[in-house]
């Protein structure tokens, strides 16, 4: 059969399903017969269905591939695929390139493939797409990344957040500093910046002051800086925050 009619065969065997089904989805065994196509114009000899394997695939004397089809791309699929590491090092997981859920072609789900050593396959009414091949995975450090976190971790003060939280506002170093210089203008009322930069927390007060990030504070000469309504009612709101900070310097106090 010439190439150019097995690829409009294989086009329209998915279209045809994915009309069959209301849902806007292919049937699974839909991607069977592309991916067989696929695999047979590089000369590999293709079964389905062995040893509870979707797609085994032979050619010569190499390592079998394997690969194990789903709808959408979710974790039985993934743990399938795990499964199948065992059997072989070639190992693919297949999705329709549009389908429901998290998309296959996310850079979430391809990093996860990499990460685990498994290849992806995409099948859509042009073709058949090798999106990630089962390399084994070797992750570039991102010494940068690893330095903000270590460096957020050692400028907080105590645990006031609750892992997981999305909703409520995180207690950051940053949000710290700003209490710091928020405390420290309700103790001693207006007050300059080199007699901020001398409280706890005091060397990033220039920059807090001037960005104001969160309305905090006000200007109220060159150089001289009070606390707003909102920097009051911060104070009450995070008053647990406060409370776990650096006491206040002597010069504040004496202020």
């Amino acid at each position: 059969m010439p190439l150019a009619v097995a690829r409009a065969l294989a086009r329209e065997t998915y279209r045809q399903n994915l009309t069959m089904n209301p849902g806007g989805l292919p049937a699974e065994t839909a991607l069977y017969q592309p991916i067989k196509a696929f695999l047979e114009r590089q000369g590999y000899e293709v079964k389905g269905e062995v040893r509870n394997c979707d797609v085994v695939a032979c050619r010569g004397d190499e390592k079998p591939i394997i690969i194990e089809m789903k709808l959408r791309f979710n974790l039985a699929l993934v743990l399938q695929g795990i499964d199948r590491l065992m059997l072989s090092d070639r190992v693919y997981l297949a999705v329709p390139r549009k389908s429901r859920g998290l998309s296959p072609e996310s850079a979430g789900a391809r990093r996860l493939c990499r990460r685990l050593g498994l290849g992806l396959i995409l099948v859509g009414a042009r073709g058949v797409t090798v999106v990630e091949e089962p390399v084994p995975y070797r992750p570039r450090p991102a010494k940068r990344r690893t330095e903000l976190l270590l460096g957020e971790f050692a400028r907080r003060q105590g645990d006031m957040n609750i892992g997981g939280q999305t909703r409520a506002a995180i207690v950051t170093a940053y949000r710290q500093d700003a209490l710091r210089c928020a405390r420290a203008l309700a103790e001693a009322g207006a007050m300059r910046l080199p007699e901020l930069r001398a409280a706890p927390g005091g060397p990033h007060a220039g920059a807090i002051l001037q960005r104001d990030v969160y309305g905090w504070f006000t200007r109220v000469g060159r150089g001289t800086y009070a606390l707003s309504p909102a920097g009051t009612g911060a104070l009450v709101r995070f008053a647990d925050a406060v409370a776990v900070l650096d006491p206040p310097s002597a010069a504040a106090v004496a202020a």
